[in-house]
C-alpha cells in the first residue's frame, strides 16, 4: 500500500518547519543559562580567591556603596542569613584580601560600617567587566516588548521557584509515606518488593 504524503504526520525526528521554541526547549536554555552561570561564578571566585558567600557580600557592598547607604555587620549578616559570628569572619577574611575595610559609623559612635575598597570596585569590574558589557549589548538588541516578555518570564520562574508552599511539602510528604508503604524492608533497613 502506498503512503499518502499528506497524511504524514512528524513524529518529532524530523526537524519541525517552524522556529517556535516548545517548552522543554525554553527550559533546557534556562537550565544552560543556570549552568554556564554557576561556572562563571566558579571562575569568578577563583580568580579573586573567595568563596561564594564572600562574593555575595562584596556585591551587596559594592551596590549599597553605589546608591550611597551605609552597610552595618548586622546588614550583612540578615541579607545573607547567617549569625553574626560567621559574619565577623567573613569580613575578616575580605579585610585581610583587600577587598573591605571597618570604619567608625558616622553618626552612631556605638557602630561601624563596612565599605568596599577601590581596589576591590576595580578587580569586580576587571574579572566580570567585558561579561556583563556583552550581556548587556545582548538586552539592549531586544524591542522593549520583548525586554517586557523576558523579565515576565523571568519573574514568574523566579517566584515558582521560590515558592515553597504547605502544599508542596504536603505532597512530598504524602507520596513518600506511600512509597514507604508499597515496600517492605528487613530489619537492615533493605527494600524487598
Amino acid at each position: 500500500m502506498k503512503e499518502n504524503v499528506d497524511d504524514y504526520t512528524p513524529s518529532g525526528y524530523w526537524y519541525p518547519d517552524t522556529e517556535a521554541a516548545s517548552t522543554v526547549d525554553v527550559l533546557n536554555q534556562l537550565r544552560r543559562y543556570r549552568a554556564a552561570e554557576t561556572a562563571m561564578r566558579a571562575r569568578t571566585r577563583a580568580l579573586m580567591g573567595m568563596n561564594e558567600t564572600d562574593l555575595m557580600a562584596l556585591r551587596y557592598l559594592l551596590r549599597e556603596h553605589r546608591a550611597g547607604r551605609l552597610v552595618r555587620q548586622i546588614d550583612i549578616a540578615r541579607v545573607l542569613d547567617i549569625s553574626t559570628a560567621s559574619t565577623t569572619a567573613l569580613i575578616d577574611r575580605l579585610e585581610r584580601g583587600g577587598h573591605v575595610r571597618r570604619e567608625p559609623h558616622p553618626t552612631d559612635r556605638r557602630a561601624g560600617i563596612v565599605v568596599p575598597t577601590t581596589h576591590s570596585d576595580e578587580e569586580v569590574r576587571t574579572t566580570l567587566g567585558a561579561m556583563h558589557r556583552r550581556m548587556l549589548a545582548l538586552v539592549d538588541r531586544l524591542s522593549d516588548e520583548d525586554r517586557a516578555v523576558i523579565t515576565r518570564f523571568l519573574a514568574g520562574m523566579t517566584a515558582a521557584i521560590e515558592e515553597a508552599s504547605e502544599n508542596d511539602d504536603a505532597e512530598h510528604d504524602a507520596a513518600a509515606h506511600e512509597t514507604d508503604r508499597a515496600h517492605d524492608t528487613d530489619e537492615a533497613g533493605t527494600i524487598r518488593e
